[in-house]
């Protein structure tokens, strides 16, 4: 997908790489509305979830859906298996994150019920309230627009 910002420039990406914990769901659970939003996502962009499951639900809340998993044990693995997806959107909320956001053509940080750090912040281009936003914005791309634009 290619979307020209005016007084921005051009986003370019075809993957969108979510972080589980604190960004697509909390203790490992992942709302079933959040579920049918990526299911959406998956028709237009590889969707991508990377994640230490902490909570051991990995498998178990994307069972069925249209995404790929990785597993990974810190932010420098994390980042360097999104390489692999380049060009992408990152979404985030923590510090294993911001490595991955850094190296993102968009970064999104999700300020949800388990926060976010100061650092995966800075290192976004859009701060969301929940995941949610961030999907629904990638979904139709004049809220990318509106939100961009200089």
């Amino acid at each position: 997908m290619k979307i020209d910002v005016p007084n921005y420039g051009t986003v370019e990406f075809e993957s969108v790489l979510f972080d589980l914990n604190g960004t697509l769901g909390t203790s490992g659970e992942v709302p079933e509305d959040v579920k049918r939003l990526l299911e959406k996502l998956a028709d237009k962009y590889t969707v991508v979830v990377l994640s230490a499951d902490t909570f051991g639900t990995l498998e178990r809340e994307f069972e069925g859906l249209p995404v790929r998993i990785e597993r990974v044990s810190n932010g420098e693995e994390k980042a360097e298996i999104a390489k692999g997806y380049a060009p992408y959107v990152a979404v985030g909320n923590g510090n294993n994150d911001v490595a991955m956001m850094e190296s993102a053509e968009l970064a999104f940080c999700v300020i949800g019920e388990e926060g976010a750090t100061v650092d995966a912040m800075l290192a976004a281009d859009i701060v969301v309230k929940d995941v949610k936003g961030a999907i629904k914005m990638l979904l139709d791309e004049r809220k990318l627009i509106a939100t961009l634009r200089g």
